[in-house]
């Protein structure tokens, strides 16, 4: 099934098309953005049962004469305040240059010329969680829960957990009307355990374009005994001794590698406030030829893709790094006019409310032709890595800091059963990506993460790779 279209969108779009064209009796360049999002979020354990959810609706508006340019967004629309917001904009647009900080010079928005684009997309789903209802949600992540709690009497919780977000977005200018309908889920359950005075915890997660389908993917028993028998391992588990040590990521590693070593250090608006050091290296070897770095909104389908944009471009799937060779930035429409280069479609909004900035979608790494058997086989002493918690970069220095959930001591070719945990994953991001030795064939994504830039402007993202063997500093 498709997700269908919002009625609040289509009830309101008459005004937004009238709206638009008084922007344009007044503006060269108009457009605006519709949005209807809602989301809710579930969990179950054994202390607590929880229920939330947002409803966001509401517009922004572009405007631009002369090489001077307004945004402004509101949620009331009416035939009684369209000229008031026309008004806004107008003025606005006006103390454009008034506003400047000292020292710094007027940057003249150019109006570039596009194509005329009628476009509709909607993604498919098989169950709709809307329609679902909470109590049934609930009832399926309570059997998870009670599931997970029977596998072994040393658990002392099993939480289960889902999210999903459905959205509907329309955008208008002269020469474009598209509209697009999204739904994602994401789901999650984790088992905690004790000894002494340690508790540990692990998890497994679940992702996709799609509905309340992903209920029967958690479901699986196997996958709960996976986490019940890794959780009672982690309990045993002893410190990493600091090191640089040849390694084996799993494909969440290997995703939050991607996303952290590269991601945004290749958001092109820190290429034009010269905050990245990629932008001295395009053209480059930055990395082994085994790899071959993608984003886009197209590129995958997960829980960051859609269609177009926040400022109306098209979805890409752009190769930033092809063979070793960093090739090219993703960015926004602003930061590709500043640039001379061409939009990529990831001018992405945490809300109506908030400024487009160029952000990350689903972004992966290539797979290869090596087995998983043969790269453990070929390491005399070092680690395979699984389950990553958190990362942080300095795309100024290329810097990288990842936390990792668990490491499994490899020694002359075999796992030898030891855990060290939790690891700490560092160091300078050509080379670790320079030491990639190996691929696998199987790529995973996973979009369970919200990114920031910085520290707020979260976004859904996905990301991940194959089984990556590659040098990897640890503490």
């Amino acid at each position: 099934m498709k997700v269908q279209g919002s009625a609040f969108i289509r009830q309101n779009k008459p005004l937004l098309l009238k709206l638009r064209d008084r922007l344009l009796d007044e503006f060269e360049y108009a457009s605006i953005l519709a949005t209807d999002s809602k989301s809710r979020n579930y969990t179950a354990s054994r202390r607590n049962v929880a229920v939330g959810g947002d409803t966001s609706r509401g517009y922004v508006v572009r405007a631009a004469l002369n090489g001077k340019y307004a945004e402004f967004s509101f949620n009331a629309l009416s035939e009684e305040n369209l000229e008031d917001i026309v008004s806004q904009v107008k003025q606005l647009a006006e103390a454009s240059d008034k506003v400047l900080p000292a020292g710094l010079g007027e940057n003249v928005y150019e109006i570039t010329p596009a194509e005329e684009t009628h476009f509709v997309g909607s993604t498919d789903f098989e169950v709709d969680p809307e329609a679902l209802g909470d109590a049934a949600i609930l009832d399926r992540l309570n059997e998870i829960k009670e599931k997970g709690l029977s596998l072994s009497d040393a658990i002392l919780d099993f939480t289960a957990r889902l999210n999903w977000q459905k959205y509907s977005k329309l955008f208008l200018s002269k020469e474009k009307d598209m509209e697009q309908n999204v739904m994602w889920i994401t789901g999650a359950f984790s088992a905690a355990a004790a000894k002494g005075h340690g508790i540990k915890n692990y998890g497994k997660s679940f992702s996709k374009l799609g509905g309340a389908e992903l209920l029967d993917e958690m479901g699986k028993e196997e996958d709960m005994q996976h986490v019940v028998n890794v959780v009672l391992e982690l309990l045993d588990s002893i410190p990493m001794v600091p090191g640089e040590y040849e390694c084996v990521c799993d494909p969440a590693t290997t995703g939050m590698i991607v996303h952290e070593a590269f991601g945004h250090g290749v958001e092109m608006d820190m290429f034009v406030k010269k905050r990245a050091l990629a932008q001295e290296y395009i053209g480059q070897y930055v990395a082994s030829p085994l790899v071959t770095m993608h984003d886009g909104a197209c590129s995958a389908d997960q829980t960051a893709t859609y269609f177009f944009d926040d400022e109306g471009t098209m979805a890409h799937d752009t190769i930033i790094i092809d063979k070793g060779i960093l090739k090219t930035g993703i960015s926004d429409y602003q930061s590709a006019r500043i640039l001379g280069t061409e939009p990529t479609g990831n001018g992405r909004r945490e809300s109506f409310r908030r400024k487009a900035y160029t952000r990350m979608t689903n972004t992966w790494f290539e797979g290869g032709t090596d087995s998983v058997e043969d790269m453990i086989a070929s390491i005399k002493y070092g680690f395979l890595l699984e389950s990553p918690s958190s990362g942080m970069e300095d795309p100024k220095n290329w810097g990288i800091q990842c936390m990792v959930s668990m490491a499994r001591e490899i020694k002359d070719g075999k796992l030898t059963g030891r855990i060290l945990s939790p690891c700490v994953l560092t160091g300078y991001v050509p080379d670790l990506l320079k030491s990639a030795s190996a691929m696998s064939p199987n790529v995973v994504l996973s979009g369970t993460g919200m990114c920031g830039k910085g520290w707020k402007e979260w976004v859904k993202v996905s990301d991940g790779g194959p089984y990556m063997k590659a040098k990897i500093r640890l503490g």
